[in-house]
């Protein structure tokens, strides 16, 4: 089996499994009691807290567990929104943000704010003046993600930073989910990202576990309200064992950052390198200013379900861009936003390596491409 389809998931380390099942048999007490098995849970995940806080530079009582990145998203929107209806209503997210900021977004329309979508250009790639120009006194909140899903284009954060920079009242959030591991921590984390969210399943730890960086002193109002846990900002019993194999998957993929990112880098090059030679494909990510993981093409005249399930056929793994919204069967709402026609971009297909991946994949990959490909003839 080949998977190429890893900015959907990745496939937990053993050593993040191990952790995880450890954790779950041994300390399996609930952290908010006051008992001795509490007390272990709770250790062990301030223990964790405190790993990641510093395996991204931050301090411990800036990380806050969630159940992933969808509800990080969610609270760092709606949970600022309310917080600073004082300062004012209006809202700026790009055009091109995962589902969970949009819907995210479009339900605040509904619910008295004002959204503004900052368009991109023609490669994926915020338009600065364009957003400068939607920025307002009553703007209260900056949403916009560190590496598009759908193209990998690593978007400007560092020059957004410097544009709020005298803005205050403005609260900056980073969606950071296909961030980590893939391009240097501070270039999307800033000192003026106010937020960020994480999920720990693109970095090779379980399902249902991330975090929410919140920058000490910021405040925002709790998308859940119960138990009081996680300082009273996130009630609902926390996911022990889940948050200590997270921990875990992080600081592998951190110590292996460097090795693994030349690795991934010289793969991509191999496969961008053979997709330009065919005339009928279309690239629409590339090298100079994208993730070095997430390269997105299509076959002209060839919808890119084909493609996929014609490589499921040799058991190898890819996607139709996001696979938060590929089994909707739209095109890839990144693409339309880059101006793409709609035909275009409904050819559009996704590889994303991870360093589990290895050139005898690539290899494979590119032969089993070629036959699909003159199979396609007739169609394109």
């Amino acid at each position: 089996m080949i998977y190429f389809d890893n900015a959907a998931t990745t496939q937990a380390y053993p050593e993040a499994l191990k952790t995880y099942q450890e954790v779950a048999m041994k300390i399996w007490g609930n952290p908010s009691s006051l008992h001795r098995l509490g007390n272990q849970a709770t250790r062990i995940m301030e223990a964790s807290r405190q790993q990641i806080a510093s395996l991204i530079g931050k301090e411990a009582g800036e990380i806050f567990f969630t159940s992933g990145g969808t509800e990080a998203d969610n609270w760092a929107l709606k949970g600022i929104a309310f917080e600073k209806t004082s300062y004012g209503k209006h809202i700026i997210v790009s055009a091109i943000e995962h589902p969970a900021i949009k819907e995210s977004a479009k339900w605040l329309s509904q619910h008295g704010f004002e959204v503004s979508y900052a368009p991109v250009d023609a490669d994926g790639f915020l338009d600065v003046a364009a957003f400068q120009g939607l920025l307002r006194p009553d703007t209260i909140l900056v949403s916009i993600m560190a590496v598009n899903n759908e193209v990998g284009a690593v978007q400007p954060i560092q020059v957004i930073s410097d544009l709020l920079a005298d803005r205050p009242t403005i609260t900056f959030h980073v969606d950071a989910v296909q961030a980590i591991g893939k391009i240097p921590t501070e270039s999307y984390l800033t000192d003026r990202v106010d937020l960020a969210s994480f999920s720990g399943h693109k970095f090779h730890a379980v399902r249902g576990v991330g975090f929410l960086y919140k920058k000490s002193g910021k405040k925002i109002s709790p998308l859940l309200t119960g138990g009081g846990q996680e300082t009273d900002l996130r009630s609902t019993t926390e996911n022990v064992a889940g948050i200590a194999a997270m921990a875990k998957a992080l600081r592998l993929v951190k110590d292996k950052e460097s090795v693994a990112l030349t690795k991934i880098v010289k793969m991509k090059e191999i496969i961008l390198s053979e997709l330009r030679t065919y005339d009928d494909v279309i690239l629409f990510s590339g090298t100079d200013g994208f993730a070095p993981n997430i390269i997105t093409f299509g076959i002209k005249g060839v919808r890119g379900e084909v493609v996929v399930h014609a490589l499921e056929e040799h058991d190898i793994f890819i996607s139709t861009t996001s696979a938060c919204s590929s089994k909707a069967g739209k095109p890839a709402g990144t693409l339309i936003a880059m101006g793409v026609p709609v035909k275009a971009a409904q050819t559009a297909v996704r590889i994303s390596l991870d360093d589990d991946n290895d050139m005898g994949q690539v290899e494979q990959f590119l032969t089993i491409l070629k036959q699909v490909y003159q199979k396609t003839q007739k169609v394109r």
